[in-house]
């Protein structure tokens, strides 16, 4: 079973064929659109796995966006004793949910 680990957003992900990641937003992606993948840091099967320096040349991962949508809310809570000091803050990040089509 081949899988690749690439990079987005600031983060890494091991995917393989079939898998449906959550990344960070993709800009200007909507739900059907195909995105490609070229910073593919590592890619392996089986018997073998080829790392990158820093990233493989010529390795694409091809997959088609299924959502955008907002992960759970946080709260971001800061305060200091005593000192009538507090914020209460909520967050929620975006993402991109991406269906794995191929690793090449």
């Amino acid at each position: 079973m081949a899988y690749a680990i690439i990079r987005t957003g600031g983060k890494q992900f091991r995917v393989s064929p079939g898998d449906v990641v959550r990344v960070p937003s993709l800009e200007g992606k909507n739900t059907g659109d195909s995105v490609e993948f070229t910073d593919v840091l590592a890619a392996g099967d089986d018997n073998s796995v080829r790392i990158g320096a820093p990233t493989l040349d010529g390795a694409l991962v091809t997959g088609t966006v299924i959502e955008n949508g907002r992960g759970p809310k946080i709260i971001v809570f800061k305060f200091k004793r005593r000192k009538h000091y507090k914020r209460k803050h909520g967050h929620r990040q975006g993402y991109t949910a991406v269906k794995i089509e191929a690793v090449d």
